[in-house]
């Protein structure tokens, strides 16, 4: 045998090895020095090696080595072209990945399902739906928009842009054989982040009905997990908790934070704590699902000691886990402890504070009344855009609770200066001048509101019961059914018994808006001195509770804004006249009410 034959033997029997080292290699090192064997067997000019070491390279991040060998390969097939493409994905340069399907077009190779795909999910990590729509329209003439792979990139990249009806448009003209637990993982979670918590149960439903038999994966359940947690449907939460358990994925961290999520934004944080405590080694995102929740529920200690736990057994808090810290002490009064762990972010923590600190932190001091420090922690803080709005209109609504006006004021010039998402701190600063006698200032802001176009959202209420949501408005008591008329007698019942017990306030008259008080966007008073909004929603709401769901139950109340002062007190003054627990969730925390006071201490 000659010597150049004798090569050749041993090339043909290293070549397997080299591959094989190529595909479990994921560190620069060892990728080179497969690279540099290649090339000295020379086998590395071949179309299937130098495929393997774009992949390698793709791995380990190192784009300009994978870019630079791309470029030198005198023949590309569509592998060469789809493996450089994920290592552009895979190393955060989507952009650069969809660049590529365009100059394979030219190049005359055609795409197939996996480069579709790439290039779909590039574009979600863009959040561009246009030029996801330019992917789609070539997967649709290249015969692939239908493939499941596709598909499910397509329909995860619409629902990261927003285009929720595009991605259950894909879901839809997908072939029923064609789904499989990925795209309908994909889809469900697609409505539970686009916060449409009601269509991914019915989704949900729907796989049940019509999945063939299909088990829920991991994926799945935590997404309709969020659903309930954002409806704030209970019920079926637990439901879905049951099927966690049939089929073994409570061990799976990502279902139990989901769990953790849910149970506490439904109003049972007792149940979030035991999900939370049979998690083995807990990591940073439980902890912080915990701590959140815990403040949430105005546990500022309880929380504090979470923390503490948490640091001893070494986990490292994020800039999420701090921001829970903050928000358990804002809505615990514990000033001091939160500006300290405010000020050692840096030193013990590694975490620069950022614009959503700072706004707790002030949200905190002004809780507390101490405005003026409030103040010059928000001019510390130098934040600007939708940040700055958020900072200010919290220092505008505790101006307004602590009756100073002259601050409410500054705050409210800073506020007015935004064009976008300000309704709320608006009517902040009118009932603000309707509180100090000001009818004519009040009256002016209402005037300004309407010649810009702004209107505050309507607030809303909703209770569960026996797994299905009734939702109120201010004044239409129609949700409750045939019982609609029982529950108004009930509530002016109520109202003789509150005055008995010295309750000032009147349901359903005419008062002045609290700062974040819901109200009936068509009954707003032309010069806004006082608005007739009738009976509240979570009034409503507590009504049809008390009259369907047994004693000895608690009844819980969603509301998608804050609570007002009056209805906070009428709640705090029912719940010892009938004896009974209510838990309400609004926008910023849990209440929970029982003979006559709340949890909440006032620090909501």
């Amino acid at each position: 045998m000659t010597a150049t034959s004798n090569a050749a033997a041993g090339a043909a029997t290293l070549m397997p090895l080299l591959i094989h080292l190529l595909r479990g290699a994921s560190d620069l090192a060892s990728v080179s020095a497969t690279h540099a064997k290649l090339l000295k067997l020379g086998a590395a000019s071949s179309v299937a090696s130098s495929n393997h070491l774009l992949a390698a390279y793709g791995r380990c991040g190192c784009t300009a080595l994978a870019r630079h060998l791309f470029d030198g390969m005198r023949d590309r097939n569509v592998v060469s072209w789809t493996a450089l493409m994920s290592g552009y994905a895979s190393a955060g340069r989507p952009r650069a990945a969809v660049a590529l399907l365009r100059a394979m077009a030219r190049s005359g190779v055609p795409p197939n399902a996996f480069t579709f795909s790439t290039a779909a999910s590039s574009c979600a990590r863009l959040a561009d739906a246009g030029l996801g729509r330019q992917v789609h329209a070539r997967a649709e003439v290249a015969g692939y928009a239908c493939d499941s792979v596709v598909s499910t990139a397509l329909v995860d990249m619409y629902g990261k842009a927003g285009r929720v009806g595009d991605a259950r448009a894909v879901f839809d003209a997908m072939p029923v054989t064609a789904r499989n637990a990925v795209s309908w993982a994909s889809m469900l979670s697609v409505y539970a982040q686009n916060a449409l918590g009601h269509d991914a149960i019915q989704l949900f439903a729907e796989l049940r009905t019509n999945g063939e038999d299909m088990a829920p994966n991991h994926f799945m359940l935590s997404s309709v997990v969020n659903a309930c947690a954002g409806v704030g449907r209970l019920g079926i939460g637990k439901c879905i908790h049951g099927m966690v358990l049939h089929h073994g994925h409570e061990d799976n961290d990502v279902v139990a934070v989901a769990l953790v999520d849910m149970y506490s934004k439904c109003g049972i944080y007792e149940y979030s704590k035991k999900v939370f405590d049979r998690i083995n080694q807990p990591s940073v995102i439980p902890y912080t699902s915990i701590i959140v929740a815990t403040a949430k529920y105005g546990l500022g200690r309880c929380a504090l000691a979470l923390f503490s736990d948490m640091v001893g057994r070494g986990v490292q808090p994020n800039s999420v886990t701090l921001l829970g810290v903050l928000h358990a002490c804002s809505h615990s009064g514990l000033v001091d402890t939160g500006l300290q762990l405010l000020r050692s972010m840096r030193s013990e923590y590694g975490i620069d504070p950022c614009a959503s600190h700072y706004t707790c932190a002030v949200d905190m001091l002004g809780r507390a009344g101490q405005l003026e420090e409030a103040f010059e922690l928000a001019d510390e803080a130098q934040v600007n855009g939708n940040d700055a709005l958020m900072l200010w209109s919290s220092l505008l609504s505790a101006c307004r609770n602590h009756k100073r006006l002259d601050l409410a004021t500054m705050a409210g010039q800073k506020v007015s200066e935004f064009t976008q998402d300000v309704a709320g701190a608006l009517v902040v600063m009118s009932n603000a001048y309707a509180s100090a006698g000001q009818a004519d200032d009040a009256a002016a802001v209402w005037s300004n509101m309407r010649r810009r176009g702004i209107r505050k959202d309507p607030g809303c209420s909703w209770i569960e019961i026996k797994d299905i949501s009734y939702m109120f408005y201010a004044g239409v008591v129609s949700p409750a059914g045939s019982r609609a008329g029982e529950v108004m007698l009930l509530l002016d019942e109520l109202e003789g018994k509150m005055r008995e017990k010295g309750y000032k306030g009147r349901i359903g008259s005419a008062r002045v808006l609290d700062a974040d008080e819901e109200e009936d966007g068509n009954h707003h008073h032309q010069e806004g001195r006082g608005v007739m909004v009738g009976v509240h929603s979570e009034l409503l709401a507590l009504g049809l509770g008390l009259l369907v769901i047994p004693k000895g139950m608690a009844i819980r109340v969603m509301k998608n804004l804050r609570m007002c002062r009056d209805c906070h007190e009428a709640f705090k003054v029912i719940s010892a006249i009938v004896e009974r627990e209510f838990v309400v969730r609004d926008l910023n925390r849990f209440h929970h009410f029982r003979m006559g006071s709340c949890s909440c201490n006032d620090y909501w």
